[in-house]
């Protein structure tokens, strides 16, 4: 059984830590409950919120989770050629990324969601020996258990009271950010919850069952795997069609979702899982066209080196927004944001390309896989046959 690493995966990765990296823009400037209270917005900015709300938002992260589904799929392929078993090897790949997660967010950013990769993995175990067949009857199960589930969670209004309280959170967490020490900063985001976040059970229960949510996007990327999608795309292409409908209808069910109603819930998060697919889809349709394969390069050498990415951003945005670098924190505007966002992208994928002509692996790529294939030189241990 030959593995091999199909392009058009790291291209869409890459393009996914763009719309991670914009969405998560909103929470280095203005905080992770801030971003949802910005009143008196100009109408550029207004227009911004709107966009990164509705295209960007809730779409980007799970287009990353349908790749780390086919690429769980892909790396198991690999270890199981060079030997039998596999088992340890994810196990171990699992915890690393939860202990990465663990120090990105109590060092640097709350934000973190490579721990919640890393847990996610412990609940696809029992999925990874099915067919693929078995794998998207159960992303279908999942999908449409965790849209209808959101009917049944009641919304729940702030009284004036508790609004008091998270105002004021806000408006003590806007301080420390803006104009706080390292120390200020590190020591208020480990102390200081949120109201209705400070009992540590509830907290790891939310956790816990958060996978959950999104578990049919894993699913659905490991029967894709499985199906060996994305390594014959002019064959597929009629697939790809259909599938990028589902970008106009996700566009709608979240712009929908905006007006309050029992079905809001349900019309927000359905709406971001279909059209994460869709983008996906649209962009192998897009693929043999004039200007994309140019910027799938960027875009692929971001993506193989997403980890390191992903982290070199939060470094970055915290210098510039937070208090103890330059000092932005809510000052520069949402659609400068965005602005921002593309320019620091563009130099890392400038970066990316020139350090893949040196390099094999990103520096925390290569952390992760010495860890999991557990030798030194990261290389998979091959068992000598008998």
């Amino acid at each position: 059984m030959m593995t091999k690493r199909v392009s058009f995966i790291d291209g869409m990765r890459g393009f996914s830590l763009l719309g991670i990296s914009l969405a998560n823009l909103l929470i280095f400037q203005f905080g992770m409950y801030g971003k949802d209270e910005l009143k008196n917005l100009s109408t550029l900015d207004s227009g911004a919120l709107y966009f990164v709300k509705v295209f960007i938002e809730g779409s980007s992260m799970p287009i990353f989770s349908i790749l780390f589904g086919y690429s769980l799929i892909k790396l198991i392929e690999s270890i199981r050629k060079k030997k039998n078993r596999s088992r340890w090897s994810i196990v171990r790949r699992a915890i690393g990324l939860i202990a990465i997660g663990w120090l990105h967010s109590r060092y640097f950013w709350e934000g973190d969601i490579l721990s919640y990769y890393g847990i996610i993995i412990f609940f696809l175990i029992p999925f990874i020996n099915r067919k693929a067949k078995t794998l998207f009857i159960w992303s279908g199960i999942f999908f449409v258990f965790s849209t209808i589930n959101l009917l049944f969670i009641p919304v729940v209004e702030l009284s004036k009271k508790e609004q008091l309280k998270m105002d004021t959170y806000i408006e003590e967490s806007n301080a420390v950010y803006a104009d706080g020490s390292y120390l200020d900063v590190y020591y208020y985001r480990l102390n200081d919850m949120p109201p209705g976040f400070d009992d540590p059970v509830d907290v790891g229960i939310i956790q816990i069952l958060a996978p959950l949510m999104f578990i049919s996007l894993f699913l659905l990327g490991m029967g894709l795997a499985k199906k060996r999608a994305f390594e014959n795309m002019e064959i597929e292409r009629r697939w790809y069609a259909l599938g990028a409908l589902f970008v106009p209808l996700g566009l709608i069910c979240k712009s929908v979702s905006f007006i309050d109603s029992i079905f809001s819930g349900m019309l927000l998060i359905g709406g971001s899982l279909l059209l994460s697919i869709g983008y996906i889809c649209l962009a192998a349709l897009l693929i043999s066209t004039r200007f994309v394969p140019f910027l799938l390069h960027g875009f692929e050498s971001v993506g193989k080196l997403s980890m390191t990415n992903y982290l070199l951003q939060t470094i970055i945005c915290t210098f510039v927004f937070y208090g103890y670098g330059l000092g932005l924190y809510g000052k520069i505007g949402v659609f400068s944001g965005i602005i921002f966002g593309i320019t620091l992208y563009s130099l890392q994928c400038v970066f990316s390309v020139y350090y893949l002509k040196r390099f094999n692996r990103g520096p925390f790529e290569n952390v992760l896989r010495i860890w999991t294939n557990w030798s030194l030189d990261g290389q998979i241990k091959q068992k000598e046959s008998v």
